[in-house]
Parts: structure tokens; C-alpha cells; sequence
């Protein structure tokens, strides 16, 4: 919730241009009127986003994704309202006094924040206590600098079992606050910290507020070697992708963004300089990680460790990510490392080396599923064109497929003709597989005359105060439920505001999006904007018609189920008078 007016929220709005901000994330390009880009919220591979300068709203024709300039940044950088609102009036060079504003999820969850805000402060002072002093020692032989370790924020949780359990009880937090967080759990022992003697490493949200933790050991023991925050409300692992919120603005500015697997992997990156860099936490990847990915750039470099687990991995992940759409390529590191080891052994430039020679991901698959094949075995060889025409089967780009054939036939001596009858065989397989039913291919909504009538009413009343006014004179009923909901909220806000300026109305509709979608399809479909009175009134009378109809069936539905005979007449009558009217 926030505490600004409405008129100084749409000042800030109204201080930037949603084709500007948008502009800032995916390319647009101008076609007419409107501007045309990637949508970054679906696997698009053509232009489906438009976005209109004079309406300042966009609109996806694919996955229908449409709003203003507060819904889009909220969308794509996976924050609340409050941090959009905050986010462009920084752009506009717009102050305002944060003591007005409350966040949204500060209100659900925010005791859950405060737990992880006093946690980690008191993680941090525990590696700088005498306690911490074999963890620090530890941290030093990794080459990790102070610098780092406050860039990071990364902590201590000494061997005593209850320490911060209590400090945050005395703080005021419930048992069910502090176990729901994570932090503390209750079993037969009593209610204790979870983390115990282990280096800790803060995660976070895609805002930069700490969710959850890794704690790792430190010495040498039979405990498993990293223990994570258990899934809760604000920390789902498949959700995050570590050093997000570090790295979106540095991968935005080089245009590419490199995937790694663990937070070490990232932390030694960074502490070198290069920061374009972001974790999985694992080795697969989750639907929703690839939606952050795709957020930050088109342009993904995979480097997972180099040794036979880790080209496994990239193997499967890589597949994700490539049927996501973007441009992937693989780093291969030498001597099985991984990119934390590789950095230390090697140095930085080394690494940048790699990167520069990173190759596509399909040159990955080649060598990759060379790995267990003998090539002085006919069967081995003849296994490895057949995986690899499967995998060319799937490259849609016909310029890679002549040249991945050419290469196959003159590395095993094989004619063209027989590997292209062949790749043959496997697209008619591809093909079947992902054969729907012709009636779920082309889904088209049939929009009959009543529908027709209030999609054009409304749009007029978005218009027009005249238009409105008719309606609530004229209009009892409207067809379809969104649109009853949408034709009410008109009615408020312009008895509100006055005047409906459509992207203004949009952030009054806050989290309605079934509505904001509705205004976005009818404001970039080609609905002419002048009108005459008999058009509008003739739109009233067919609503009218359907009000008539959809009353008489009701009345007959009564009538059937009506056993009283004067009851039963009565309805007649009344069904009478209605076809009189119709």
C-alpha cells in the first residue's frame, strides 16, 4: 500500500515514456504508429510485444501479457509495486520521502524479513569474534578478501545451539515466526538454530533482501558438506537464481549474462571482476530461472565444472535453455575444474580467454556425445550420426543444418544424400510428436453480436463521460463477468478522477489483471475512436435484447421446474410481455 495520491503517482508516471523504459530492456522497433520487440515474457522468437507511445501501454499478442509502465517494470525485474513506483521515479529524477511508502510485502512478510535482516547481522559479527577466527582462516586460503566477504555478506554460526534462537525471541518474534523462517526448528532436543559451526552464505531475492542461507563446513567432518534454508514463503530455490540482483545491471551493459552452478563459482568471479555472472544453485534448471535469465539477456554462456558430471549437466540444462530461445554457448574448462578452481589456478585472463572461445552449444553436443564412443567401432560410429542427425533434427535454422551435414559427411566419409534421407526419418518423427489436433491449434474466441456490443461499449465509456452516463441509465446487464467488472470500476474512477487517461487507470486497477488485459486488448485493437449516438444506442439495445433473452430463459427454466399451476401462468404471462418487447 502506498500513502502518495493517485494524481502524485501518475506524475511519475507520466515523467517517463513506457517506450523509453522498455526500450532499455529489449530492442523496439517503430511499425506505424505503435513500437514492436521480443516479448521477454514467453519464449518468443518473433516480434509479438507492441507498445504504444500515445496510449503509453504495451500488449504481447502471444502470451498476453499488457499493462503500463509501473506493470512492466514489476513484471520484468519480479518486484512490487512500492520498488516500481520507487525504481522509475529515480529515472525521472523524482524524489520521494520514503516515510510515506509501505511495501506490500513488507506487510505479508515482513516479520519473515526482519528474522533474515538481524540474522545475517548477527552471522557477520560472528566471524569477526574470537569464535569465528579458524572460520575467517578458513576463508583467507580461499582467497576470499574482506571486501568480499562484506560484498557478500557472508557470516558465522558458532557451535552453540541456541544463541540466536533466543535473540530472536527477545526481539519479539514468535516460535512459529522463527521456525517458519527457516532459521530455528523445534524436534526432541528443544527449539534450536538450524545452522550450526558452518560458514554462512546469505541468498537473496531478485529485490537484494536476504531469503534464506547455505551454510557450509569448514573443517573436516562426516556432516553434508553445504546445509540450505528450508523451503518457505520467501525462499523457494527453484525460484532464485543466486547474485541476481548484483549482477542485472553489469549483464545488461555487456549484453550477456554466464550461468554457473554454485554461489563459489560466482563469488570467484566477482572477486576477480567479472561481475555479468549468476548461479543455479545445482545443475538443473527450473522454468522459472530460465524466465530470470531471459529477463536479463538473450545471450547466456554456460560454465559448469569441467570434469565428465558436470558436461552431463550442461548437457541437460543446455537443452533447456536452448528450447527457451536463446543464443547459448558453453565454456569447456580444461583439467576437470570447476570455474572457482579454474580462476585460482589459472588467473582471470585465462578465463576471459575461455569465454571469448566459448562455443555453440550444438559444437558442445557434438563433442559431448563423442564422449563414449569408440571410432574404430562401426556400431559406436554409426550410434554417433544417428544422435547427432537427432539433434540437427531439432535446429530450425536451415544455413546450420548444410553445414553440420557437410561436416558429418566428410568427418565419417558418409554421402550427403543418405544422412539428409535420414535427418528425414527423424524430422517426420520430430514432426509427430509435436502433432497437436487441429482443433487446439487454432483456438478462436467466436465473438457473437452481444459480446460485440459491450467490448465497443466499453471502449467508448473508457472515452467518454456521455458514454457512461448512458450506460448506467440504459444497461441493467452485461454478458460476460469481466466486463460488468470492468464497466464498474470505469464508473468509480471517473466519478473519482473525471477524465479516464487509460494508463493512468491501469495503475488504479493495481493487481486486476484479468481487467488490465481486457482495457490492453481493447485499446490496441482497431476499434475506430469517433462514434454516433445512434451507433452507442444501437450497442444499448442489443444488450438490451440479450438482458430480454437471458431473462425468458430463466422464466422457462422456472416454469418447467414450477408445480403450482398459478405460479406456472405467471411465468407464462411474464415471458409473454418479454417477447413483446423483443
Amino acid at each position: 500500500m502506498t500513502l502518495l495520491t493517485n494524481h502524485e503517482i501518475n506524475e511519475i508516471r507520466n515523467a517517463v515514456d513506457i517506450v523509453d523504459i522498455i526500450g532499455e530492456y529489449i530492442p523496439l522497433i517503430q511499425k506505424g504508429r505503435n513500437f514492436f520487440g521480443i516479448c521477454p515474457f514467453h519464449s518468443d522468437h518473433n516480434p509479438s510485444m507492441s507498445v504504444s507511445r500515445e496510449k503509453q501501454i504495451y500488449k504481447c499478442f502471444s502470451c498476453g501479457a499488457s499493462g503500463n509502465v509501473f506493470t512492466f517494470i514489476m513484471e520484468y525485474e519480479n518486484v512490487d509495486f512500492i520498488e516500481a513506483l520507487n525504481f522509475l521515479a529515480n529515472k525521472a529524477g523524482i524524489k520521494i520521502n520514503k516515510n510515506v511508502l509501505r511495501s506490500k510485502n513488507k506487510d505479508v512478510h515482513g516479520k519473515l524479513f526482519e528474522i533474515h535482516d538481524i540474522s545475517t547481522k548477527y552471522y557477520q559479527n560472528n566471524l569477526n569474534t574470537s569464535s569465528g577466527i579458524k572460520a575467517k582462516k578458513y576463508l583467507k586460503n580461499r582467497d576470499i578478501s574482506e571486501d568480499i566477504i562484506k560484498e557478500f555478506q557472508i557470516g558465522f554460526a558458532n557451535d552453540k545451539m541456541d544463541i540466536l534462537t533466543n535473540l530472536l525471541l527477545s526481539n519479539k518474534f514468535t516460535e512459529k515466526e522463527i521456525i517458519d523462517s527457516g532459521i530455528s526448528n523445534k524436534n526432541d532436543l528443544g527449539f534450536n538454530d538450524v545452522f550450526i559451526n558452518r560458514i554462512m552464505f546469505p541468498l537473496w531475492d531478485t529485490s537484494g533482501r536476504v531469503i534464506g542461507y547455505s551454510g557450509r563446513v569448514y573443517t573436516d567432518t562426516d556432516m553434508a558438506k553445504y546445509v540450505n534454508t528450508k523451503e518457505t514463503n520467501i525462499f523457494k530455490k527453484g525460484m532464485l537464481l543466486y547474485n541476481y540482483h548484483r549482477a542485472k545491471e553489469e549483464i545488461r551493459t555487456k549484453k550477456s549474462l554466464i550461468l554457473v552452478e554454485g554461489f563459489m563459482d560466482v563469488i570467484r568471479c566477482y572477486s576477480v571482476g567479472i561481475k555479468n555472472v549468476v548461479a543455479i544453485m545445482g545443475t538443473s534448471i527450473t522454468e522459472q530461472q530460465m524466465n530470470l535469465i531471459k529477463k536479463l539477456s538473450n545471450n547466456v554462456i554456460l560454465c559448469f565444472d569441467g570434469d565428465s558430471a558436470g558436461n552431463n549437466a550442461t548437457f541437460v540444462c543446455g537443452d533447456s535453455l536452448s528450447k527457451s530461445g536463446v543464443n547459448l554457448k558453453v565454456i569447456s574448462l580444461s583439467d576437470s575444474l570447476d570455474p572457482d578452481e579454474y580462476i585460482q589456478k589459472y588467473g582471470k585472463k585465462a578465463f576471459e580467454l575461455a569465454t571469448e572461445n566459448a562455443v555453440s552449444f550444438i559444437d558442445f553436443k557434438l563433442n559431448y556425445l563423442k564422449s563414449d564412443k569408440d571410432f574404430n567401432n562401426s556400431d559406436d560410429i554409426a550410434k554417433y550420426v544417428n544422435e547427432v542427425l537427432l539433434e540437427i533434427s531439432k535446429i530450425t535454422d536451415e544455413i546450420k543444418v548444410e553445414l553440420l551435414l557437410t561436416k558429418i559427411s566428410k568427418e565419417f566419409l558418409l554421402s550427403k544424400e543418405t544422412l539428409v534421407n535420414k535427418l528425414n526419418k527423424h524430422l517426420k518423427v520430430e514432426k509427430q510428436k509435436t502433432r497437436k489436433d487441429s482443433s487446439i491449434i487454432i483456438k478462436v474466441e467466436f465473438k457473437n453480436k452481444y459480446h460485440q456490443a459491450e467490448l465497443r461499449l466499453l471502449y467508448y465509456m473508457l472515452k467518454a463521460k456521455e458514454i457512461i452516463r448512458m450506460y448506467e441509465c440504459n444497461v441493467a446487464y452485461l454478458p460476460s463477468p469481466h466486463c460488468r467488472m470492468l464497466a464498474n470500476e470505469i464508473i468509480s474512477y471517473s466519478n473519482e478522477y473525471g477524465e479516464i487517461n487509460i494508463a493512468d487507470f491501469i495503475t488504479y486497477l493495481g493487481d486486476k489483471r484479468e481487467l488490465i488485459n481486457l482495457i490492453t486488448e481493447l485499446e490496441i485493437d482497431s476499434i475506430k475512436d469517433d462514434y454516433s449516438m445512434e451507433e452507442i444506442e444501437d450497442y444499448i439495445n442489443t444488450l438490451k435484447e440479450y438482458s430480454v433473452k437471458n431473462e425468458i430463459k430463466r422464466l422457462e427454466s422456472l416454469m418447467k421446474s414450477e408445480f403450482d399451476i398459478f405460479k406456472k401462468a405467471l411465468h407464462a404471462e411474464n415471458i409473454r410481455k418479454l417477447r413483446i418487447e423483443e
